[in-house]
């Protein structure tokens, strides 16, 4: 507990700046899951952009460093870019994961 009163205030004052903060990063995580969730269609530019817009927000107001928004926005592009050029993936039926599944599966050999 504080003992003087500047102490007092200045705990008032963290305690404040960390429920701002933890309310701005929780916006940023919640617009990156929507990003995820519209990547591959033709939304997800649109939402590439409001992530842009919260990720600096948050920079210039000090709650991440200018830095990690940089490093943010910069593997979100690249996410876009790879599903944009990327061809429609079309599941194998059998493979290498197949096999596995089915030796696991069968009846092992009794020990004589």
């Amino acid at each position: 507990m504080p003992h003087t009163k500047s102490a007092e205030k200045n705990l008032r004052k963290s305690e404040k700046r960390q429920r701002y903060n933890r309310n701005v990063k929780k916006d940023v995580k919640v617009q990156l899951r929507s990003f995820e969730a519209v990547l591959g269609t033709v939304e997800a530019q649109v939402e590439l952009n409001k992530v842009y817009k919260r990720l600096d927000k948050a920079a210039a107001r000090g709650v991440i460093h200018p830095n990690t928004a940089a490093r943010q926005k910069s593997q979100m592009s690249k996410r876009l870019t790879v599903a944009k050029n990327a061809p429609p993936v079309v599941a194998k039926v059998g493979g290498k994961a197949a096999a596995k599944a089915g030796a696991k599966t069968g009846s092992k050999k009794a020990k004589s």
